[in-house]
C-alpha cells in the first residue's frame, strides 16, 4: 500500500494556537505499520513530557499530550487504542465494540518508538508489526488521532474528522483511513 500523509484537525469547540499543526503519516507493508506524527509551531505552549530513562506501559496516557491512532478490522466492531507519549511511555487497549469490553492488549510487551523534540517541532515515529492481533491479509480502518495539553491546562483534540457532537475518537465513522 502507498504511504498516506493528512493534517489533523482540532475539535471545533476546543482550543487551538493559531501556528499550532499537526500532521500524521501512515504506512502499512503486509503487517509490518509505519505511522508519525509531526506536531510543529507554537510548540513551547504545549506541555511535552520529557523522555523518560524507561518506556514503560502507562495507563491514561490521553490526560496529556498524546498520539493516539484507533485501528479495526473492516466489517468488524473489534478495535484497538494506541496511546503515545512523547515521554516513551505507551499503550495499547483492545475493544470487543464502541467502548465496550475494554482491556489492556497484552499481545505486545513493548513498542518501541522514536522521538525527536525542537522548539518548533517534535516528531513521533512508529513501526509496528501487527502479526500478534491481525493477519496481513485483513483490510483495516484507522483513525489517526492527538490530545494536547496546553500549559494553562486546556486540552484540544485533534483528528482526520470529528464526527460526534463532542470529541470521541471512538466512533467508528471517524476510522476513515484504509489500509
Amino acid at each position: 500500500m502507498n504511504e498516506q500523509t493528512f493534517s489533523l484537525e482540532v475539535f471545533p469547540s476546543t482550543k487551538s494556537l493559531p501556528n499550532l499543526k499537526i500532521a500524521s503519516n501512515i504506512f502499512r507493508n503486509a503487517n509490518q505499520l509505519t505511522i508519525s506524527y509531526t506536531l510543529a509551531g507554537d510548540i513551547q505552549e504545549v506541555i511535552i513530557a520529557p523522555p523518560a530513562d524507561t518506556s514503560t506501559r502507562k495507563h491514561e496516557l490521553w490526560k496529556d499530550t498524546c498520539f493516539e491512532f484507533f485501528l479495526g478490522i473492516k466489517n468488524s466492531q473489534q478495535y484497538w487504542e494506541f496511546n503515545l507519549s512523547p515521554a516513551g511511555h505507551w499503550n495499547i487497549y483492545r475493544f470487543d465494540s464502541y467502548r465496550q469490553g475494554m482491556q489492556e492488549e497484552t499481545a505486545f510487551i513493548k513498542l518501541p518508538f522514536s522521538v525527536n523534540n525542537q522548539s518548533d517541532c517534535l516528531t513521533l515515529a512508529l513501526n509496528v508489526d501487527l502479526n500478534k492481533i491481525v493477519s496481513a491479509d485483513q483490510p483495516l480502518e484507522v483513525a489517526i488521532t492527538t490530545v494536547i495539553k496546553y500549559r494553562d491546562g486546556e486540552v484540544s483534540y485533534w483528528a482526520l474528522t470529528h464526527k460526534g457532537a463532542e470529541a470521541d475518537f471512538h466512533l467508528r465513522d471517524s476510522f476513515t483511513v484504509r489500509i
